[in-house]
């Protein structure tokens, strides 16, 4: 498994909360696919309180996308939206926890400004 995917979630978890997410409460799935094989991470958020785990289970939204590029979207080298537009990820449920959870994902690597993530993941 890519080893920013993973620091990415730990980090999540570790984090306990967000304020960007202050608003907002809802379970997500992230289902990274390759081949046969599904790796699972569900991600829980209670008014910004953040909690991961590998589980596979419902939840309010679910996202779809290999490996690959789930590793690019966490070091910032590939935008969420222009995946989604291209067909390289699914989005089903509420779209909006997508939306708002996008607030923590990396920007380019060479932007200028503030960078909503560790840049140890780069």
């Amino acid at each position: 498994m890519a080893e920013a995917t993973v620091r990415f979630f730990e980090d999540l978890d570790h984090r306990g909360y967000e304020p960007l997410l202050a608003k907002l409460s809802g379970t997500l799935r992230f289902d990274l696919h390759e081949g046969p094989q599904t790796m699972h991470w569900l991600v829980r958020i209670e008014r910004g309180q953040l909690r991961v785990s590998r589980e596979d289970m419902e939840a309010d939204a679910v996202v779809g996308t290999s490996p690959g590029l789930f590793e690019d979207l966490v070091t910032g080298r590939e935008n969420g939206l222009a995946a989604l537009l291209r067909g390289d990820m699914t989005i089903s449920g509420d779209a909006r926890l997508i939306v708002q959870l996008d607030r923590i994902f990396p920007g380019p690597p060479h932007s200028v400004g503030p960078h909503r993530y560790r840049k140890e993941v780069r």
